[in-house]
């Protein structure tokens, strides 16, 4: 038997309008991650959630700080899931990560979150995800701007597949 987790990468404050670095089209990409949420709890698919800390000085994600925090609306629909912290791009990179899918006997992952060419993409083509079917849900991911989130699916699309939430927590 299969098990899938969603995996939320920096679903944070400094992402939104008043944060540090406001990303493009996050209204929609905010009630498309808490929409993979609820589809996840309703198939008992395990979710994650990531969050970044700035490694050294940085104009956002400092430490301490509101922006660094997640969205309140994530962690309203996802009170008791675990938070991997990271400081580099792919969220297995110097994290528990695998051994936190590893105890939930995970197999398969759905991906998204934020910045698409960034830290979702990363994660999703690390060597350390091999082992697990990846796919991405396209429209609860976003980045800087439209077409840059465009190019970065596009350049990932052999190493990984992309579903929609109505098919992302189907039991295979």
């Amino acid at each position: 038997m299969s098990r899938t987790a969603l995996l939320v990468i920096d679903p944070q404050n400094d992402y939104f309008d008043k944060g540090n670095f406001p990303l493009w089209n996050t209204d929609n990409t905010l009630k498309e991650i808490l929409n993979a949420i609820n589809a996840a709890k309703e198939q008992n698919a395990a979710i994650v959630l990531v969050q970044h800390l700035a490694a050294g000085e940085s104009p956002f994600f400092v430490e301490g700080t509101e922006g660094v925090k997640l969205h309140q609306a994530i962690l309203d629909a996802a009170p008791d899931a675990p938070v991997i912290i990271k400081k580099h791009a792919d969220a297995f990179q110097e994290t528990n990560l695998t051994q936190v899918l590893e105890e939930l006997a995970v197999d398969r992952l759905v991906i998204c979150g934020m910045m698409t060419q960034n830290c979702v993409t990363h994660t999703a083509i690390s060597d350390a995800a091999d082992p697990y079917q990846v796919s991405i849900l396209p429209d609860a991911c976003t980045t800087r701007e439209q077409l840059l989130h465009l190019i970065a699916l596009e350049a990932i699309k052999t190493k990984v597949t992309y579903t929609e939430i109505k098919y992302a927590f189907e039991r295979v």
